[in-house]
C-alpha cells in the first residue's frame, strides 16, 4: 500500500469518515479528466481535475470566493495533495499550493459546458436508479446578478430531479438569446424516456410540447399564464365551478398556513385545448394565513399535462407541480447560503463555473441524505476530510 494513501485511510478513521467504497466505480478525478485543460502546458503546476476536485470539495465545505477556496486547499495535508497529484518544488521537495489567482485563471478559462456536462454525468451515475414512480425533472432559470451590469449578467437554465435534487443538465443562455431556444438542446443531452418535465409558465411552448413527446417520449406538467393569451383564456374559462377538488394539502411552517386545492378536468371534445397533446388542465387555488395581519390571500394557478386521469392522478399532480420548487430552493440555497448573487467575479467563464461548483455540491449533500444545506456545510468545514470522503478522494 502506498504511504498517501495508508495516511488518508488512518486520517480518515480518526476523523470518523468510512472509507471509499465503490472502487471500481468512476471517481471525480476521472471524470474531471475528460475536462480540456485551458492553461499552457507549459504554466501547469498542478493537475487540473485535482485542482476541480478540490474546489469542489471546498465547496462541499460552505467556501463561496475564490480566495475562501485557495485558502481552504492550503490548509490541506501533504498526503491528500499527493492523492491529487500535484507536484513538489524539485529544490526543496516543499509542497507547491495554488493560490487563488491560479483558481481565478482556471475558472475563467475552463470550458463551462465540458465542465457541467462532466460533473452532470457523474452526478446521474451516483444517484442511479433507485426510488419509485416516474421520474420527473424541473426545468428553470436564474441570473446571476453580480456576475456583470445590467444586460451582460450570466444566465443558467437548469434540469433537476425533483426526488433526488440533483442538477442533471445546466446551460448558459447568453444575451442574444433566451431561456425557451436553450430548452431543448439542454434536454436533448438526457434520457427522458417516460419522464414528466416541469416548467413554468415560459416553457409553455408549443414546439417544446411536441419535441417531448414525440422526440424524446416523454410527458409534460406545464403552467398556464397570459403570455399564451389563448390558451390562458381557454383554461380559465373551464366549467371549473362545476368540477370538484380532488386533492387537498395542509401546510403548516414558518408561521404561515398553506390550503392548496386542485381541480382537474379532461379536455376531449368540446373542451379541447389548442396546445399540442393536452389531455387535461387543472386548477390550483393556494390559501395561505398570514399571521402578521390576520389576512387570507388567495392565488389560482393554472396548468396543463399530456396524461390523461388513467396515467396521473390528482394526488401525482399536485406533487409534481409543487415539487417544482425543487428547482427554486437549489437556487435560494445558492443566493442565501453561498452568497452566489453577491460575488462580483466576472472573469471569463468563473462566474458559472462557480455555479457548477455550487450545484455539484448541493446534489452531493442530497445525494447523501442532508435535508438542510446550511448546518453540513458548518459541520464539513470543521473537518476537511468530511468533504474529500464524500468526493471519493480521501
Amino acid at each position: 500500500m502506498e504511504a498517501s494513501s495508508l495516511i488518508d485511510g488512518l486520517s480518515a478513521r480518526l476523523c470518523g469518515v468510512s472509507p471509499l467504497v465503490e472502487p471500481d466505480a468512476p471517481g471525480l478525478l476521472e471524470v474531471l479528466a475528460q475536462v480540456p485543460d485551458p492553461r499552457d502546458r507549459r504554466g501547469r503546476i498542478h493537475p487540473l481535475p485535482g485542482l476541480l476536485a478540490v474546489a469542489v470539495a471546498a465547496v462541499v465545505s460552505g467556501q463561496s470566493r475564490v480566495v475562501e477556496i485557495a485558502e481552504w486547499a492550503a490548509d490541506l495535508p501533504d498526503a491528500v495533495w499527493d492523492r491529487l497529484g500535484a507536484t513538489r518544488d524539485r529544490f526543496t521537495g516543499a509542497r507547491r499550493v495554488p493560490d487563488d489567482s491560479t483558481f481565478t485563471r482556471v475558472l475563467a478559462g475552463i470550458d463551462a459546458d465540458a465542465l457541467d456536462a462532466a460533473v452532470c454525468r457523474w452526478l446521474i451515475s451516483r444517484a442511479g436508479s433507485g426510488g419509485s414512480g416516474r421520474r420527473v425533472i424541473a426545468v428553470d432559470g436564474k441570473t446571476l446578478r453580480g456576475s456583470g451590469p445590467a444586460g451582460a449578467q450570466v444566465h443558467l437554465l437548469a434540469a433537476v430531479d425533483h426526488r433526488d435534487g440533483i442538477v442533471l443538465a445546466q446551460t448558459d443562455v447568453d444575451g442574444k438569446t433566451n431561456e425557451i431556444t436553450r430548452f431543448v438542446p439542454m434536454l436533448d443531452t438526457l434520457d427522458l424516456d417516460g419522464a414528466i418535465i416541469t416548467a413554468d409558465a415560459m416553457h409553455t411552448q408549443r414546439d417544446h410540447a411536441r419535441w417531448l413527446i414525440e422526440d424524446k417520449k416523454a410527458g409534460y406538467v406545464f403552467v398556464v399564464k397570459r403570455n399564451q393569451r389563448r390558451l390562458y383564456r381557454q383554461v380559465k374559462t373551464l366549467p371549473w365551478a362545476k368540477i370538484p377538488v380532488l386533492d387537498t394539502t395542509h401546510d403548516r411552517g414558518h408561521g404561515r398556513h398553506d390550503i392548496r386545492r386542485l381541480q382537474a378536468i379532461t379536455c376531449l371534445g368540446p373542451l379541447a385545448l389548442d396546445f399540442p397533446h393536452a389531455s387535461q388542465a387543472l386548477r390550483i387555488r393556494r390559501r395561505r394565513y398570514n399571521p402578521a395581519n390576520g389576512r387570507w390571500s388567495t392565488i389560482t394557478v393554472y396548468a396543463i399535462t399530456n396524461l390523461t386521469a388513467d396515467q396521473a392522478g390528482p394526488a401525482e399532480l399536485a406533487d409534481w407541480l409543487r415539487g417544482h420548487w425543487s428547482i427554486e430552493v437549489l437556487h435560494h440555497i445558492r443566493d442565501t447560503t453561498y452568497r452566489e448573487d453577491a460575488s462580483r467575479l466576472r472573469t471569463g467563464n468563473a462566474p458559472r463555473a462557480l455555479a457548477t461548483l455550487r450545484n455539484t455540491a448541493i446534489s452531493l449533500l442530497r445525494l447523501a441524505g442532508a435535508t438542510s444545506i446550511a448546518p453540513t456545510l458548518r459541520k464539513n468545514s470543521r473537518n476537511p476530510y468530511r468533504s474529500l470522503q464524500l468526493l471519493g478522494i480521501a
